[in-house]
């Protein structure tokens, strides 16, 4: 039995913690269920700061400390592993997630003090590695999905592991080892909905893996399928990643039974689904996969009261059932899900819009256009829930007039919104087409750039070819303000760039293709299997 320490990074900063991390609730759980000893030390719920993590890791004589997340916790894990190799150098210490995947091989450089990485999907590869430490082997050599550091002390990236093909096999993520009524249900309530305004006991789910869109600004790769290893010019083995565009859901069974558990346990008033969009996982399933699971919420009496006929809402102390969220696509819903979805207790939908520009949908990939944006609000609307749009700025193609439709159209939905900026994050197509001019806007340092990466409501290394960073900061208020006056304006006294001397200069990288990589697929029957209550 191994005794493991999950660090749950600090994530916006500027914002209460509100998201239980899955994939770490996930791997704690698998654990457990292979019969090792876990603790999660949840420095994003608590927000302590780093003067805490040396009395954390003292804690325990930990055989395992392991530390993972976003891109966008780099600067927390850094420091976390730094406090953790000072500490508790006996340790072994293990990183993962999408930090690590996007750019394995940087993050071994940057971060010294990792012993071993986990690359990809870490659901087979997770247990095997805890496996070989509990038995005193960390000869990693032959293990898939790792990067490691040899007796050289240079750092290898192994081969691929297959993803897993069914996810019911997973086990319910162990939500009691974290801070529920201290934190997370505190923090529930959001401004997306009245419905969603009023919870008290909110729960983030996962019923999903992948996305069948080929968003160029997406980084939500390798953990889904999407990457591959190749070796590059120096004979190395490293990451390809691709929109193969693998997409994997849990059963509405699996679902519903993790949900009605959550209900009876910790009395849960909403359910958050993490998923890339819902909308995909059910034209994948040819549009029976939402539709079931509306049916089974329905018929496991999770139905809010306020959806059901005649639709009022539970007194206090009766069961009001559990309401829901998750994230839409313009052109995958039909109005007659969104009903059902309205039905069993759906609020809010995310929709990932980004823009009312045609060439710049069209440059996306997202597969709508303005027509379907624009009706998908209306039919979003009509059905009883709530869409909330995600717009964006700072595009590589963005020009006065792209930003002004955008603006019409926002104008005519009455709709404002302050937008994101368009933000190359590591592991998507952006990136690997603009690295080098991010590198040189931060004087060529890239691990400065990933130490300034936020959520994207700031600017980082701008993609733009026609604007530099603060014209965009300028935008995104006459953006947010419908002034086009102002953007008149601004259009009349702008000064382009020269021909050859664009903002962002796109270049070519071995490490995107457009080809659709298959991803290998195991088929392993893992002893991860734990049952749904």
């Amino acid at each position: 039995m191994a005794k493991i320490l999950f660090v749950n990074p600090v994530v916006r900063e500027e914002d209460v913690p509100r998201h239980i991390p899955y994939g770490i609730a996930m791997l704690a759980s698998i654990a457990i269920n292979n019969g090792h000893k876990v603790q999660i030390y949840d420095a994003n719920a608590w927000r302590k700061g780093f003067d805490v993590l040396p009395e954390v890791y003292r804690a325990d004589d930990w055989d395992v400390i392991a530390i993972g997340g976003l891109t966008t916790t780099y600067n927390f894990i850094k420091e976390a592993f730094r406090i953790a190799k000072e500490t508790k150098p006996d340790a072994f210490l293990i990183a993962g997630g999408g930090f690590l995947t996007s750019m394995p091989k940087d993050i071994m450089e940057w971060i010294p003090e990792i012993d071993l990485g986990i690359v990809g999907e870490a659901f087979i590869t997770w247990p095997e590695v805890l496996d070989k430490i509990n038995d005193k082997d960390v000869n990693f050599e032959s293990t898939l999905g790792v990067i490691r550091r040899d007796s050289n002390g240079l750092i290898v990236l192994n081969n691929t592991r297959p993803i897993l093909p069914e996810l019911d096999v997973l086990p319910e993520p162990a939500w009691d080892l974290f801070p529920l009524e201290e934190v997370y249900f505190e923090n529930s309530a959001s401004l997306f909905s009245e419905d969603a305004y009023r919870v008290t006991r909110r729960i983030d789910i996962n019923a999903s893996f992948g996305c069948s869109l080929v968003c160029r600004y997406c980084w939500h790769l390798g953990t889904t399928g999407d990457m591959v290893i190749e070796k590059n010019g120096n004979d190395e083995n490293d990451v390809v990643f691709s929109y193969g565009r693998s997409i994997r859901y849990h059963s509405p069974e699996y679902i519903v039974s993790m949900v009605k558990g959550l209900k009876k346990r910790y009395n849960i008033d909403f359910a958050n689904f993490l998923d890339e969009n819902l909308m995909t996982m059910d034209a994948s399933s040819g549009r029976t996969w939402l539709k079931e699971i509306c049916e089974k919420w329905i018929a496991a009496g999770l139905q809010p009261s306020s959806r059901r006929p005649g639709g009022v809402a539970a007194p206090p102390g009766e069961e009001p059932g559990v309401y829901w969220s998750g994230t839409s696509h313009a052109s995958l819903h039909t109005p007659e899900i969104l009903k059902l979805m309205y039905e069993a207790g759906c609020t809010h939908l995310v929709y990932g819009l980004e823009s009312f520009d045609p060439v710049v949908l069209k440059n996306l990939g997202k597969g709508t256009n303005v027509k379907k944006n624009v009706d998908s609000v209306g039919e979003c609307l009509k059905s009883g829930i709530i869409p909330i749009p995600n717009i964006m700025i700072g595009f590589p193609e963005e020009t006065f007039e792209t930003v002004r439709n955008t603006i019409i159209e926002l104008v005519n939905l009455g709709i404002h919104a302050k937008p994101h900026f368009a933000t190359a994050y590591p592991g998507s197509e952006w990136y690997y087409k603009y690295k080098d001019s991010i590198i040189e806007q931060y004087n060529g340092s890239l691990e400065d750039y990933v130490k300034d990466l936020g959520d994207a409501s700031k600017i980082t290394g701008v993609i733009s070819e026609n604007f530099t960073g603060l014209e965009l900061l300028g935008l995104q208020e006459i953006v947010a303000t419908w002034d086009l006056r102002l953007l008149d304006q601004a259009s009349k006294n702008w000064v382009a760039p020269k021909e050859g001397e664009s903002v962002a200069i796109p270049q070519v990288s071995t490490n995107f293709v457009r080809k659709k990589i298959q991803a290998p697929v195991s088929n392993e029957r893992t002893s991860i299997y734990l049952e749904i209550t």
